[in-house]
């Protein structure tokens, strides 16, 4: 069955995820949900990329959180096989998804913030001078 538009609703209701590098990863974080993520490019790009080494992590919960929170399979990694067996870990271990939902618990608290407050003081700054 496929889902069109309602990828909260999926989040919500899944146990583990297997996404694609980008913003979808930190969707799934701030619905805390173990996922795997899974990224091939073009292979010129990824040879300029992978040269240039700016940080050991792609998927934005892991660099947010500075570590391999979620594991990442890139290029040649991200086979069915090495996929369905990392979920299958995930599935496997309870204790695993919720110390994972915990570390993604503190992305959600990190970014969390109080836009509206922020805005007002904002503006009451600019009007105030």
């Amino acid at each position: 069955m496929l889902l069109d538009g309602r990828s909260h609703e999926v989040l919500a209701a899944c146990d583990v995820t297997l996404i694609a590098s980008g913003t979808a990863t930190l969707e799934a974080a701030l619905f805390k949900r173990p996922m795997v993520i899974a990224y091939r490019m073009n292979a010129w790009s990824w040879q300029i990329m992978s040269r240039m080494r700016l940080q050991p992590w792609v998927g934005l919960p892991n660099i947010l959180c500075r570590d391999f929170v979620v594991p990442e399979f890139l290029q040649g990694d991200a086979t069915p096989d090495a996929l369905a067996t990392a979920v299958l870990q995930w599935l496997d271990s309870p204790q695993r998804c919720e110390a994972v939902s915990a570390r993604l618990l503190e992305i959600h608290q990190l970014l969390r913030r109080d836009t509206a407050r922020t805005a007002t003081d904002a503006i009451a700054t600019i009007l105030g001078r």
